[in-house]
């Protein structure tokens, strides 16, 4: 329940030196659209480029595959990081590209949303969280995922490296296209996710004397994995 709502409104009216508004706020079309105008021309092929150019600055492993040698990648991954259990998402993509048996190693957990506390305990001792990229942002090396039920977000924070499932289908410019989106999920009256984690490579900090450390207070290794899907 809202309380106060509309004493509060009138008072800021009162403060900008206006009545009340009881109709709604009509957007404004601006003439000029710099944030729709990056790389709005490019195709998929070139923002496949643009991402791996920035994975290297963001410090993020890059690969490149088709469905059939996912599995086979995920597993060079996993060697690469000397990695032995993983969590992934329950997410019915793992299954439509080919890894429901991969998600049925004994090595492998999968996030349960009845699990509760179990889940995020077995997030936090994996060694590597696995999921899927709803969007993902060429400029920035950004992955985002919709949180949702069978799609916890500790599986992406909590183990000590991650992988991103980036079908190639999700690639955008850069994140005009991915709030444009969510907002036209909220504008079709569709549930919109609870939380919306847009993550770009491993975690890092600069808070001190501005000097870059990797791995502060999440996963200190990440791998983004391209699928071709289309």
């Amino acid at each position: 329940m809202i309380q106060n709502r509309e004493s509060f409104l009138s008072h800021v009216a009162e403060q900008l030196g206006r009545k009340p508004r009881t109709e709604g706020v009509v957007r404004p079309d601006y003439k000029h659209k710099p944030h729709l105008e990056v790389m709005k021309d490019y195709s998929k092929d070139q923002l496949v480029e643009v991402l791996k150019t920035q994975c290297l600055a963001i410090h993020t492993d890059f690969k490149q595959t088709k469905k059939a040698d996912l599995t086979v990648v995920i597993d060079e991954v996993l060697g690469e990081y000397h990695a032995e259990s993983v969590i992934t998402w329950d997410d019915p993509r793992f299954e439509a590209f080919g890894l429901k048996g991969f998600q049925e190693r004994e090595s492998v957990d999968v996030w349960r949303a009845e699990g509760g506390s179990d889940s995020v305990e077995l997030a936090e001792k994996a060694d590597v969280g696995i999921t899927f990229s709803d969007y993902t942002l060429a400029e920035s090396g950004t992955v985002v995922l919709l949180s949702e039920s069978g799609k916890g977000r500790s599986v992406s924070l909590l183990p000590t490296y991650y992988i991103a499932i980036i079908p190639k289908s999700t690639l955008v410019p850069r994140m005009t296209q991915a709030t444009t989106a969510i907002h036209q999920m909220a504008e079709r009256g569709e549930r919109v996710p609870s939380c919306v984690n847009f993550i770009s490579g491993p975690s890092n900090s600069a808070d001190i004397e501005m000097s870059l450390v990797v791995g502060v207070h999440g996963p200190i290794r990440a791998c983004y994995i391209l699928v071709d899907d289309e």
